[in-house]
């Protein structure tokens, strides 16, 4: 899937799943979504869930052919999204890996490392090129705390004005699959369920969001 000339859909399908974290139904399956940003320099948006370790960096394989990226992005460490860092860094030894302070924390927990050597520390304002040039790709990191884990990230890419929201926006099935009902249905079912009582934090990043000139939201 090309959300762009110079963003790519990396992310996978799952079709095995019956409940999603356990307790919500998910008839459609789940996407568990990555995005690969093209430049001088190549950052990899997220990572996938444990068990698609090996399809995910086939994806990123079939976008990047020999090339290697040079950064993953972490803006979330629910394991849908985190399961498959240390996979990643371990295929990559070059690569740096993006996130906030607290998301390291919780990767020295889950992994036994932190990649201290490897790591940059984004917050709320950071800015990281992906070229030399003025009209290179821009990531600008927006801190959104308890939205829905107290370490989220996400980020804005000002050159293409594309928003990727982490669990924001989110919603309930497959990419692969055509929901009958349209996406506002399991998309209102998936904010009730996981973001809806995080409602303040919620209203604190769309006041941010606000400000930005968004064309496109992954």
């Amino acid at each position: 899937m090309n959300i762009s000339d110079c963003v790519k859909y990396v992310g996978v399908d799952d079709h095995k799943i019956d409940l999603f974290e356990g307790q919500f139904e998910v008839p459609l399956g789940m996407a568990y979504n990555s995005y690969v940003i093209l430049d001088e320099k190549i950052a990899v948006m997220d990572s996938v869930d444990q068990n698609f370790g090996d399809q995910w960096l086939k994806n990123i394989e079939n976008v990047l052919g020999t090339k290697s990226p040079d950064f993953l992005i972490v803006q979330h460490m629910e394991m849908d999204h985190s399961a498959n860092i240390k996979l990643f860094m371990d295929k990559y030894p070059q690569a740096k890996v993006v996130a906030s302070k607290m998301a390291f924390a919780m990767m020295k927990c889950y992994f036994g490392t932190d990649f201290a050597d490897r790591q940059i520390i984004a917050a709320e304002g950071f800015k990281l090129e992906l070229g030399s040039n003025s009209d290179c790709h821009v990531l600008n990191f927006i801190s959104a705390p308890n939205v829905h884990w107290p370490e989220v990230l996400m980020t804005y890419e000002s050159k293409e004005k594309i928003l990727f929201s982490a669990d924001g926006f989110g919603k309930f099935g497959a990419n692969d699959v055509e929901d009958p009902e349209g996406w506002a249905c399991e998309a209102r079912r998936y904010y009730f369920g996981i973001v809806g009582k995080f409602g303040t934090n919620v209203q604190a990043v769309l006041k941010k969001a606000a400000g930005l000139q968004i064309e496109k939201i992954c």
